[in-house]
């Protein structure tokens, strides 16, 4: 095939095992915040996926993320 006679799939082509429910929810994907705490001043905020890496207040780029609330078990020999 040609490069000229590609095209490009899209989101509503009837491809198997897609469905408009999982379209949706990779939208909703999107907007969904993890909170961070800055390595310098150490203020916490939310950030979202397309958001600048980088602190509100200070602007430092050193971020961590904030542990889990859930248990975590491993299993050690």
């Amino acid at each position: 095939m040609s490069r000229e006679g590609y095209q490009i799939p899209t989101a509503q082509s009837s491809a198997p095992g897609a469905s408009s429910t999982q379209v949706s929810r990779a939208d909703d994907n999107m907007g969904t915040t993890m909170t961070y705490m800055c390595g310098d001043c150490g203020f916490k905020f939310p950030l979202k996926r397309q958001d600048n890496i980088r602190c509100i207040e200070c602007g430092c780029r050193v971020l961590y993320k904030e542990r889990t609330k859930r248990m975590v078990q491993f299993e050690a020999r």
